[in-house]
């Protein structure tokens, strides 16, 4: 008997109430901004991130997608990580002139182009198998924390050359370049962590917690200046894989293998000689032509015929 599951109206909310949570969380960076509270602003525009990790993840597990889902999630993006971050950066910026306000708009501007290119590429067909494992251009959650960078900055360490007008706005501009550039980065979605690293990984993620309780603005940098530095592996990862289609539907450890091989080719390296043995091992080890193994015990090697084959030693003969 086929058992027919069916979605019920309350768990197929859940998904859109917490792309709510996100929007309004977002929004509420800006509230934090006007009354000069810039800490509680980054932790909102960060819980947004967090929630909008979730909120997708959720809907397929519960298989509750929706159109109305993937709409309302793509708003609440562009306001969370581009019109909130835009807005306060620019209140930061209390002495903003017009070049402040504009960039602010370049940067909330190209955020939305961003979120409408990823829409459209949803429904493209023709991308090669591999293109699943990256973003085309910085995510929105990325790139609204990054665009914060110098405000982070300027709470951990106070004023410096990092909270200059012009640097500040040459940085909001530099992000969003990234935003709606063609550069590949990687999607943590579709990455699958092998059962050795299991244990590892919780006690990295156990450091972590406790390095963002004891010093969340310092790990928070961190996080960003890794993120930057991610980026030209993830363009060498991409180029790589679209140079070698036979690595397109292997798992990673097949991936390796193909990439050993084809860089002890181009150094010029020859693949170890599996069929010479040296010194002692000559006189225990037998390799016939198929590849095997075989042992022979000491002093009882054998000659193409079956017969016994006596050594010199055992002859009393000197070698010459």
């Amino acid at each position: 008997m086929v058992r027919v599951t069916t979605t019920t109206p309350g768990v197929r909310l859940l998904p859109n109430a917490i792309t709510v949570l996100a929007l309004c969380a977002g929004l509420s960076a800006v509230q934090f901004a006007l009354t000069k509270n810039y800490s509680m602003a980054i932790a909102s525009i960060g819980i947004a991130a967090v929630l909008d990790s979730l909120d997708g993840r959720i809907a397929r597990l519960l298989d509750a997608t929706s159109k109305m889902g993937a709409e309302l999630d793509s708003l609440s993006d562009g306001i969370s990580f581009g019109v909130a971050p835009a807005l306060v950066i620019y209140v930061w910026q209390a002495g903003a002139d017009r070049i402040g306000w504009v960039a602010s708009l370049i940067f909330a501007v190209c955020m939305i182009l961003r979120l409408a290119r990823f829409n459209t590429l949803l429904d493209d067909t023709e991308q090669p198998p591999y293109s699943s494992e990256f973003f085309v251009g910085v995510p929105a959650p990325a790139g609204g924390l990054l665009a914060m960078l110098p405000l982070v900055a300027w709470l951990q360490w106070g004023g410096g050359w990092w909270s200059s007008q012009w640097v500040v706005w040459a940085w909001t501009i530099a992000i969003a370049a990234l935003l709606i550039s063609r550069i590949p980065t990687l999607s943590l979605k579709t990455v699958k962590a092998p059962a050795k690293a299991i244990a590892p990984l919780l006690i990295g993620v156990a450091l972590l917690a406790a390095a963002i309780i004891q010093f969340p603005l310092v790990a928070l940098i961190v996080a960003m200046i890794l993120y930057l530095a991610h980026i030209p592996y993830s363009v060498y990862r991409s180029r790589w894989l679209a140079a070698h289609p036979e690595a397109w539907t292997v798992p990673p450890r097949e991936r390796r293998a193909i990439r050993r091989a084809r860089s002890q080719r181009r150094l010029g390296l020859r693949p170890p000689l599996r069929r010479r043995v040296a010194g002692a091992a000559m006189r225990a080890v037998r390799l016939p032509r198929n590849g095997e193994y075989v042992r022979t015990p000491r002093g009882n090697a054998q000659n193409g015929d079956g017969q016994r084959r006596r050594s010199w030693r055992q002859i009393g003969l000197r070698r010459k």
